[in-house]
């Protein structure tokens, strides 16, 4: 069951590209979270992803959020993956997929992990979620609509 708009969003604490545990009940202590799920590391439309969130990140922070990256690949891949595109916002490792099974972020055409991005509010309540496979640019311009509707 993929989790919703309107759902209480699942904690998690994983690893990140720099080593430390992030934990998302400590992140909503201080903002609201922009959690986005892609599929890997240094492929063409992650990375275009990955520098959208990049260039608007001044934006999204500006309207009390922070980001966070979520696939698969090691703390390692992610490091490089980071330093490679100056990301100045988390990645977190998932290995075994099972923070993507917990929110139920579908498969992208049954095969590949998906493209999904939750707008997750202080209290913990997910008010937008984009799924969107390829429409990458669709993921930050309607994060950074649903975070100026939150106020």
């Amino acid at each position: 069951m993929s989790v919703k708009a309107g759902d209480r969003a699942p904690d998690f604490s994983l690893p990140t590209q720099d080593g430390s545990e992030l934990a998302l009940r400590d992140l909503l202590q201080k903002s609201a979270v922009v959690l986005y799920f892609y599929p890997m590391d240094n492929t063409p439309g992650c990375t275009a992803e990955a520098r959208s969130f990049r260039d608007a990140y001044d934006e999204l922070k500006g309207f009390g959020a922070e980001v966070v990256g979520v696939s698969s690949q090691s703390p390692q891949s992610h490091q490089g993956f980071a330093k490679e595109n100056c990301l100045p916002f988390k990645l977190v490792s998932d290995q075994g997929g099972k923070l993507r099974e917990l929110y139920g972020v579908p498969k992208a055409f049954g095969l590949l992990p998906g493209r999904v991005t939750y707008v997750i509010d202080r209290q913990g309540i997910v008010r937008h979620v984009i799924n969107s496979p390829l429409r990458i640019g669709r993921h930050v311009t309607e994060a950074l609509e649903a975070l100026k509707r939150l106020g």
